[in-house]
């Protein structure tokens, strides 16, 4: 049990200081995330050791949703990679103590080349944090390692603010599914934030009625259609209407023994929600999430080719 209590005390000091950080953060906050909208140039996010290994996902995370950005090595920088850096670019430095001398080496260059500094450290009376135009708090009452010493609750902390920061900017650029998508074309995720409706769709053993089929049609096709549903095609073969197992359900339970003379007609919800094949299916799905439903028909001039499942 001591190491399952040594792990639950690791997990609790870290979440601790995740919560502490909704006391520090401020207003500044929104002047850096307007800084970041303003800008013609990029994040570049810069660190040393773990500082620097949270600042690569940190950028990679804003590259991902819609800013650009890219991390830096202090060290490299010194060695050639501050030629990447323009003005207009704004500098994202990261450190806990604020006196990191290889991140510190770096002020004069930026300075001198009029980038805007923005600091994560844990000390706001740092140099790091005083030479900044903005500083983001990153502190913690203490680490998660017993001897004070391995960067943990600090670097969980950077992790949380700068997903913080990239989720921000990505609500204020109104950064959509398709947009996501774009930057991430490959792998499971790209090809399901890609996919249109018509790649997703069901279109085997669709489950389709007449208006004037009758109740024991109605439940052979739900069964057998696996979908919780029946669609209703009039004698154009157009979509007329949608019956659920719930719709099922209630007409049992209002007509009770007469249910078996009621037809289709009588129960169905007219006009059911349609969907072109072409949309993204990222759409659709948000569709479903708007209005409740985990079913859409997809449909081209009124006929029905599939169905979407959530």
């Amino acid at each position: 049990m001591k190491h399952l209590d040594r792990a639950l005390r690791v997990i609790m000091l870290e979440g601790e200081a995740i919560l502490n950080l909704s006391t520090q953060i401020d207003e500044q906050f929104n002047e850096v995330v307007d800084c970041i909208l303003k800008t013609q140039g990029r994040v570049i996010v810069c660190g040393m050791g773990k500082s620097g290994i949270i600042g690569k996902k940190i950028s990679a995370t804003l590259a991902s949703t819609g800013t650009p950005s890219f991390s830096m090595h202090p060290g490299e920088a010194f060695h050639g990679d501050l030629g990447m850096v323009v003005k207009e670019d704004i500098f994202l430095a990261i450190s806990n103590s604020g006196e990191t001398d290889e991140v510190i080496r770096l002020l004069p260059f930026l300075k001198d080349n009029g980038n805007t500094l923005i600091s994560m450290t844990g000390n706001s009376l740092s140099t790091l944090a005083k030479e900044s135009k903005f500083h983001v708090s990153i502190a913690v009452h203490q680490e998660a390692c017993p001897l004070k010493l391995a960067p943990t609750s600090s670097t969980t902390a950077t992790l949380v603010m700068g997903d913080a920061l990239a989720i921000a900017l990505m609500r204020a650029r109104e950064f959509r599914p398709e947009n996501f998508a774009k930057f991430h074309p490959g792998g499971n995720l790209g090809r399901k934030l890609i996919a249109t409706i018509t790649e997703e769709m069901i279109t085997q053993n669709l489950p389709v009625v007449s208006p004037d089929s009758n109740v024991l049609a109605i439940i052979d096709s739900i069964s057998k259609g696996e979908q919780g549903l029946v669609v209703v095609l009039d004698k154009f073969k157009k979509i007329a209407g949608l019956i659920t197992d719930g719709d099922l359900r209630r007409a049992i339970e209002h007509y009770g023994s007469d249910v078996f003379n009621v037809l289709a007609q009588d129960i169905m919800s007219e006009k059911p929600i349609q969907i072109n094949g072409s949309i993204l299916a990222s759409y659709g799905r948000e569709l479903m999430e708007e209005k409740k439903i985990n079913k859409l028909l997809v449909s081209e001039n009124g006929e029905l080719v599939g169905i979407l499942r959530k």
